[in-house]
């Protein structure tokens, strides 16, 4: 998917386990709506059979392809897919490129539901993998862009759901029923949208969002 629009930076979905691109259709058309340039792809195989290094590299891949070496960006990455983001970003020089980073419930610390796979990607989510401590080891690099985690305190795909939470960057909490719904509903969006907004800088302090009430999908509220 594509909308193009150059007063933004590119804003580039990654998503998650036995997800595709579309899952982002929602928000892409939104986002396209205020002026961003919106880009995804499909990270192939996507269900754990390859590691998520491996899958980190088709989305380096992709950028290489698609956007010029001086191309700044914004990503956004859902479930697995924002801690393939975080090996782009950390491991193969995205750290270099990237503005803003959004990950949407994504399993930072890992989370038990990886047990029910022995796939080399769902072995990297458990909890206390190499894989992950490894990430975690040095995730304060991260500080140098505009870092936030997006998550629910309900999520029974991240468990324990507190797995997402990450001591840097800014932290926005939304009581979200379900791990799938968080791509759509608006209150989800809308804290995306104004992330995307924001000037840039770094965030050196932990900063904690609590939104609780409907927001509703609109200018006026980003």
């Amino acid at each position: 998917m594509k909308t193009t629009n150059q007063q933004r930076n590119p804003v580039l979905f990654v998503h998650g386990i036995t997800d595709t691109e579309a899952v982002f259709d929602e928000m892409a058309v939104f986002l396209g709506k205020q002026g961003w340039p919106v880009y995804s792809l499909d990270l192939v195989p996507n269900n754990g059979e390859v590691g998520l290094d491996v899958l980190a590299q088709q989305l380096a891949n992709y950028i290489a392809r698609n956007f010029a070496p001086e191309q700044t960006l914004d990503v956004i990455g859902f479930s697995m897919g924002g801690i393939v983001s975080r090996y782009y970003i950390q491991r193969l020089g995205g750290i270099n490129r990237v503005q803003r980073f959004i990950t949407i419930s994504s399993p930072h610390h890992g989370t038990v539901v990886a047990y029910a796979s022995r796939n080399p990607g769902c072995l990297q989510m458990r909890p206390n993998s190499e894989f992950l401590k490894d990430l975690n080891a040095d995730a304060v690099m991260l500080q140098q862009l505009s870092f936030t985690s997006i998550w629910t305190t309900y999520d029974l795909m991240i468990i324990p759901a507190n797995s997402s939470q990450m001591p840097i960057g800014k932290e926005v909490i939304i009581p979200v029923a379900l791990h799938s719904w968080m791509l759509t509903d608006s209150r989800c969006i809308t804290a995306v949208a104004r992330v995307l907004a924001e000037p840039i800088k770094p965030y050196h302090q932990f900063e904690y969002i609590h939104s609780s009430q409907k927001l509703p999908l609109g200018g006026d509220n980003i």
